[in-house]
């Protein structure tokens, strides 16, 4: 099985595909740094978008399994934030699986890039949770709480707000303690994007007006928040996989928990994980799209398939996640 055929020769990016832990196919391509021809290898870090989500997840439900917090305690019992017409007995459950109806700073039904959040807003404000709260405080409800499934970035960004507030700590340092450390993800963190560290890739939009390439930096947060934008590895991620399925970072039962559906008929999402239905068994997955950023990475426990796809040019790698996944019928 030629997997590397699937990577036409635009690709720009890293892989890594493992079956029954051994590497079966690993690739990087394109360049981290454009201008200086720097290419990009397994050792660099990427920004992956909305997929951090996930690492939210697994520190809240610690929380839980820890007695600090429980699925059913109300935002309203942990937060002193003045939430105005946002309901105040929405469950930390409901966060977790996009069912509160919060309003969402970014409604993807109603913007269709990221960046134009930004026209009005300076992008280099966000440098925490608290800065995301202009953009959705004073917002009505999207819909009452519990009532459908519907993706939502705001409810993250809250749920590492009650991280923050019963720990004391910044949620990206509570999970490099609790989620980063104990997987030895030492590649991964939430880092400014005028400050960022050594091995980092740069992002990259192609501007057609220019017909050249420019950088997301003036299209995102400059430092991720709880709906995203963790910088992490090809390894770390492999790392992140294996901790989680042996229940290093939560017991069996939560995991397994955690990997159920729990948003019903209207999606296949777990607590902060995707899950893709196949005749016989769910098979989890995260992902991550912002401008210049594109990020996938699933685990079928079956076939104990895992794929790692990321492009720091916001390549298709959905669509080279379905190729590979035809590779391996269930």
């Amino acid at each position: 099985m030629n997997l590397d055929s699937l990577f036409d020769s635009n690709f720009r990016g890293c892989a890594v595909i493992t079956k029954n832990n051994e590497v079966i196919l690993k690739k990087a391509a394109g360049y981290a740094d454009l201008q200086n021809k720097v290419s990009n290898d397994f050792d660099t870090k990427f920004a992956t978008a909305s997929a951090g989500k996930v690492f939210v997840a697994v520190g809240i439900l610690q929380l839980i399994e820890k007695g600090l917090l429980a699925f059913e305690t109300t935002i309203g019992e942990i937060l002193d934030i003045d939430l105005k017409q946002i309901d105040i007995n929405i469950t930390i459950k409901q966060l977790l699986t996009h069912t509160s109806g919060i309003p969402d700073y970014f409604d993807e039904s109603v913007m269709s890039e990221y960046e134009e959040l930004w026209i009005d807003f300076p992008n280099y404000k966000i440098r925490s949770n608290q800065d995301l709260l202009p953009l959705f405080v004073d917002k009505p409800m999207m819909y009452p709480r519990g009532s459908r499934f519907q993706y939502n970035n705001t409810g993250f960004v809250v749920l590492a707000l009650v991280i923050e507030k019963l720990t004391g700590m910044e949620f990206d340092k509570y999970l490099t303690d609790q989620v980063f450390k104990p997987c030895e993800m030492y590649s991964t963190g939430y880092y400014e994007l005028d400050m960022l560290p050594a091995k980092c890739a740069a992002n990259y939009i192609y501007d057609e007006r220019r017909n050249t390439y420019r950088t997301n930096i003036f299209s995102v947060d400059a430092k991720g928040t709880g709906a995203g934008g963790a910088f992490t590895t090809v390894a770390d991620i492999e790392s992140f996989w294996n901790c989680l399925l042996s229940y290093q970072l939560l017991s069996e039962s939560m995991t397994k928990n955690m990997l159920s559906n729990h948003s019903g008929k209207d999606g296949c999402y777990g607590y902060g994980i995707w899950l893709r239905k196949t005749n016989s068994h769910f098979v989890p997955y995260f992902q991550g799209s912002d401008p210049g950023v594109s990020f996938i990475t699933s685990y079928d426990i079956s076939q104990q398939l895992m794929v790692v796809l990321v492009s720091n040019y916001g390549d298709n790698v959905w669509e080279l996640l379905r190729d590979i996944n035809n590779c391996f019928p269930v």
